[in-house]
């Protein structure tokens, strides 16, 4: 009886064997490889006791038993952590390893030492081999200890997993659950429902067929296996390897087709050593080894267009090499053409739609200007001239290492320049077309236009996008009266507290009233002028300029000889 029991469970544990390896996959889990391995050993131990017939045959199958049970727990346990995706520390695993290793060493000296088993003897009692009067080591009561530790942890790992590990399958966590149960009840409580037949190979069996089961519900879950088996089922995606010193490793058929020149390297040589690899591929890969953000490239071959990515080549956990993936991505470079071609239009379209908007807006304020201008008699032709003095001025700043000026600011501030005195639509006719030098009550209200101007200019462009041309235009209009020693108006500004903006149109502003006729005096010759303005430096005006001033001084000069003043 006893004996086909265990002919039967070792037949059904090789034949689970034997399919485990037909559907084996690099991708499983480790662990239950082994167990696959040690689980008909320990069956073929159960039989061969079954048919031994003296006490060296029952003994030397207690051995082949052990070589399976020292290790099938630990086993169980590794696989069960690494399915619930906890990670043991490598010196936890090692110890492990040497406590197994230690039983497994002490139950190989049955028969010649004590630690497992003492005096042991041997007899037959109809037809059933056994051994009796076994007195026990120290070691046999450890092999316990661990079965009962090892199947607690599991249990706790299992229970923890349900309850708080989400990316584990809860399908999986219940079929792990079972064969731990059943092997553990039947190792401790077997023999009491059976007398002299152990239950623990049928649980083996049962184990070895959940595990299966296991293995292809897993199959399924584990997306990062899939989705490299599915790309290299599918056909479309190349995979090339070598090791950190270039040295070929293999290739699939996929990139042999897109670089035929793969065909001539031999394994462990070098790929530098044929030219179409070495000037594409190796540019790739140093260009990835001095910048790993540099991970992705394109290769154009007839009509396709295929994406190179670059990535290290892992075993296990440690980095072995480099590995490049090409892909077709022919039909998403051909949209994103597709799309850059349309975006480059709109996106012309809408410059040039925003280009009107913006002359009409800039007409619009010169438009004002002009207005406000027009109602003063002392000052026509003012906007167009400070705005080419401004206009000079600039050029010759940019030209100064002592300012780092960008284009922006240069073009907003030649564009601001006609706003400088659109307050000047908030004073009285009276002031403004006032032919002759105001009274000091009329010069204060005239003082209110550059704060007025200011609000003024706040509230055209109000809601612009260009908030620093808005800034601009505002200092302009707002400090071109200040001084650079504090006597200016209307806030009395000192230094650099005044806009650079500022500064500079007061310049320009200052010029072209000097060398204007106004009705309350005759204009000033260019030398006067000059006198006046190089005298104001570091005081009227900021010192630093004055460098750019003397150069733009006879582009000034030619400028104001053509126009009429």
């Amino acid at each position: 009886m006893a004996e086909i029991y265990y002919g039967v469970t070792f037949m059904i544990s090789m034949l689970l064997t034997l399919f485990y390896i037909g559907i084996w996959h690099k991708h499983f889990d480790a662990h239950m490889t082994v167990m696959f391995i040690l689980i008909p050993i320990n069956q073929l131990g159960y039989w061969l006791y079954s048919t031994s017939e003296t006490l060296g045959e029952a003994i030397m199958a207690q051995k082949i038993v052990y070589i399976g049970g020292s290790y099938m727990p630990l086993m169980i346990l590794l696989m069960i952590l690494g399915m619930c995706r906890i990670e043991l520390k490598r010196w936890a695993t090692v110890l492990l390893y040497v406590v197994s290793t230690g039983i497994f060493l002490s139950a190989m000296s049955i028969g010649r030492y004590h630690f497992f088993y003492g005096d042991v003897k041997f007899k037959i009692e109809n037809g059933t081999p056994m051994l009796y009067n076994k007195e026990y080591g120290f070691m046999h009561t450890v092999f316990y200890g661990v079965i009962v530790t090892y199947f607690a942890i599991s249990i706790i790992v299992i229970v923890y997993s349900y309850f708080r590990k989400n990316q584990v399958s809860r399908r999986i966590l219940y079929l792990l659950f079972m064969p731990d149960v059943v092997a553990t009840v039947s190792f401790f409580g077997g023999r009491k429902l059976i007398d002299r037949i152990e239950l623990i190979p049928a649980a083996y069996a049962f184990a070895q067929l959940t595990y299966l089961i296991i293995i292809y519900r897993i199959s399924v879950y584990d997306v990062d296996d899939t989705a490299v088996d599915s790309l290299v089922e599918r056909g479309d995606t190349g995979f090339i390897t070598c090791d950190f010193r270039f040295r070929y490793l293999g290739s699939n058929d996929i990139a042999k087709e897109i670089f035929p020149s793969l065909n001539k390297l031999t394994v462990d040589k070098s790929m530098k050593r044929d030219i179409f690899i070495k000037s594409t591929m190796m540019r790739w890969l140093d260009a990835f080894k001095r910048n790993g953000e540099k991970n992705t490239t394109y290769f154009v071959k007839g009509d396709k267009t295929y994406l190179v990515s670059i990535g290290y080549l892992f075993d296990g956990r440690r980095r072995r090499g480099y590995q490049l993936v090409i892909s077709d991505d022919t039909k998403n470079q051909k949209y994103i053409r597709l799309i850059n071609s349309f975006n480059d239009k709109l996106r012309t379209e809408v410059e040039q739609k925003t280009q009107h908007i913006v002359e009409m807006h800039n007409k619009l304020i010169l438009s004002m200007a002009t207005m406000v201008e027009s109602r003063d008699n002392s000052t026509g032709g003012h906007i167009k001239r400070t705005s080419e003095g401004v206009r000079i001025l600039i050029e010759e700043l940019r030209k100064d290492e002592d300012f780092v000026l960008d284009e922006k600011f240069c073009q907003d501030i030649i564009k601001a320049a006609p706003m400088h005195d659109l307050g000047k639509i908030a004073v009285d006719d009276a002031i403004l077309r006032k032919p002759g030098r105001f009274k000091p009550e009329e010069f204060e209200v005239m003082k209110t236009h550059a704060a007025e101007g200011a609000r003024i200019v706040h509230e055209i462009l109000e809601g612009t996008d260009d908030k620093v041309f808005q800034r601009i235009a505002e200092n302009v209009a707002h400090y071109h009266h200040e001084r650079w020693d504090g006597s200016g108006y209307p806030e009395g500004l000192k230094g650099e507290a005044i806009p650079l903006e500022a500064r500079i149109m007061a310049i320009a502003d200052v010029y072209d009233a000097l060398v204007s006729k106004r009705v309350y005096k005759e204009s000033m010759s260019f030398e006067q002028a000059d006198k006046i303005i190089m005298e104001g430096m570091g005081k009227h005006f900021d010192k630093s300029l004055e460098k750019s001033y003397v150069a733009a001084r006879p582009k000034l000069e030619a400028y104001y000889s053509t126009v009429q003043t």
